[in-house]
């Protein structure tokens, strides 16, 4: 049975379902399995299965404690019918790359991917160890977490939700996602700051022991759906194993070829869950980590140094706009051989110094991964120049990685075959994919959705579609230091 122990030390090791009702360890570290399972099967005899057929197999290999009939109701009730896409992620050539369309399900990201087995992890978890308490998910976003976490979670029984998204911090149809969110349990507060000031806060609540008895008394656990829950990470690593597969059974690679890997990432979660899929078995040749101009992880993989003294930037890929990228101290910890001493010592150089600098030894694993990153003009550019040569529209964050990819590319001359994260839909970030292709001005960002659509004939998700007559539910607005007392507040009521 694979355990989960805190990437900070702490003695405590938990099996797999308690892990992710806890969501973070007792020291503030994070869950990370006692080591990363193989892939269970040969890739050639996954040949014409589903993408539940992974799920289940993958997942099962990290949740040892789970049964197989209980992996299989939580895979079954995730991937179905909500995603509009029968293969649930298609994986699609355009240009020189392909990529793997995460975004075709209930909120339009690919945080749909994780977000909707969590909920039924977690129910299960608390079913499993007779959890008598409610648990309150709460979760800080950079725009599509907050949505995606909100739809899963959405009047689930013993649960509470309490999203914060940074004030002016996101597009207009993510907030507009958010704050129409129907059910009686979710719960949207607007931050005056950015995403790393709420997920700081948020952070900050965790640690408070005090407040964690405070809710004990009053019924309630805490927990969250960001990807620092190890129920969150587990579910993406199948999507790369996935992908990989597909790649063989179309005939682009032969089983045991390598590939490029590129994920566009601010937080870490995606491309460590690329990692993790390596680590499985998965032949990669190069992780390719794509930036946008809060480049924080450009510079730490090409340094080993990761220093938040620097300007941040409102970007028009505004998931990436992060500066303290939390799942980043998991793979810190794999490449440290388990040294959670010097894990737990970085992290407190970061509190206190807003920078430290890795071993010899981590930075040697860090040559497993390439790090770049991309402008704003860059990516409109990037997005003009795919869709005017191969019809193929891309939002602000895939291109983003396409045009760290291209730059990747002309700099190494690699041509390994190269899978792309694609991680949101293009009408997420209508306005600025419509005028990087050129489209008219228009009065708000619904009215670029229409016009994107009307221009380009690409279907609007169905979580977008008539977005903009649904009832605004949730207008609170938040100092940093009120984020605390919003969610006894909220939870009292």
């Amino acid at each position: 049975m694979i355990k989960y122990r805190s990437t900070r030390g702490s003695d405590v090791t938990k099996d797999a379902a308690e892990a992710v009702i806890q969501g973070i360890a007792e020291d503030n570290g994070l869950y990370v399995p006692e080591h990363i399972p193989t892939l269970p099967f040969h890739i050639e005899t996954m040949k014409g299965k589903a993408y539940r057929d992974f799920a289940f197999e993958v997942i099962k290999r990290f949740f040892t404690d789970y049964t197989d009939d209980e992996i299989r109701t939580c895979v079954a009730g995730a991937y179905d019918e909500k995603f509009e896409k029968p293969e649930i992620v298609p994986v699609v050539k355009a240009g020189d790359a392909y990529f793997l369309e995460l975004y075709h399900g209930k909120t339009a990201a690919f945080k749909d991917m994780a977000l909707s087995i969590l909920p039924y992890l977690l129910k299960t978890a608390m079913n499993k160890k007779k959890e008598d308490k409610k648990v309150c998910i709460l979760t800080a976003t950079s725009g599509d977490t907050g949505k995606a976490a909100l739809e899963g979670f959405a009047d689930v029984d013993q649960t509470e939700i309490i999203v914060f998204y940074p004030n002016q911090g996101v597009s207009e149809v993510q907030e507009r996602q958010m704050v129409t969110q129907e059910g009686q349990n979710t719960h949207v507060f607007a931050i005056k700051g950015n995403f790393d000031d709420a997920q700081t806060g948020v952070k900050k609540i965790f640690k408070d022991a005090a407040f964690a008895a405070k809710l004990f008394e009053m019924g309630y656990k805490l927990s969250s759906a960001n990807s620092i829950n190890i129920g969150r990470l587990v579910p993406q690593v199948v999507y790369y194993v996935y992908g990989y597969s597909k790649l063989v059974e179309d005939g682009v690679i032969q089983s045991g070829d390598k590939i490029n890997i590129v994920v566009p990432t601010g937080n870490f979660g995606n491309i460590l869950a690329a990692y993790y899929a390596k680590e499985m078995g998965i032949p990669v040749n190069k992780l390719i980590c794509a930036s946008n101009e809060n480049n924080v992880l450009t510079d730490f993989i090409k340094t080993g140094k990761y220093d938040i003294n620097r300007d941040f930037y409102l970007t028009n890929s505004p998931s990436m706009d992060i500066l303290i990228s939390s799942n980043l101290e998991r793979l810190l910890y794999h490449l440290s051989g388990g040294n959670a001493a010097e894990i737990k010592s970085l992290m407190e150089s970061l509190e206190k110094n807003k920078s430290y600098e890795v071993s010899d030894t981590v930075k040697q694993g860090l040559k497993a991964f390439y790090g770049g990153f991309a402008d704003a003009s860059q990516t409109n550019e990037a997005i003009a120049r795919m869709y005017k040569d191969n019809g193929y529209l891309m939002d602000t964050h895939t291109a983003v990685a396409y045009q760290v990819y291209e730059d990747y590319k002309a700099n190494t001359k690699d041509d390994t075959v190269t899978l792309i994260a694609s991680t949101a839909s293009a009408y997420k970030f209508a306005e600025s994919v419509a005028e990087s292709i050129g489209l008219g001005e228009e009065k708000d960002g619904f009215g670029y959705l229409k016009s994107l659509n009307e221009n380009t004939g690409v279907q609007v998700p169905k979580a977008l579609d008539g977005l903009q007559e649904k009832k605004i539910r949730h207008t609170g607005v938040l100092n940093i230091n009120e984020m605390q007392d919003a969610v006894e507040k909220t939870l009292a009521k």
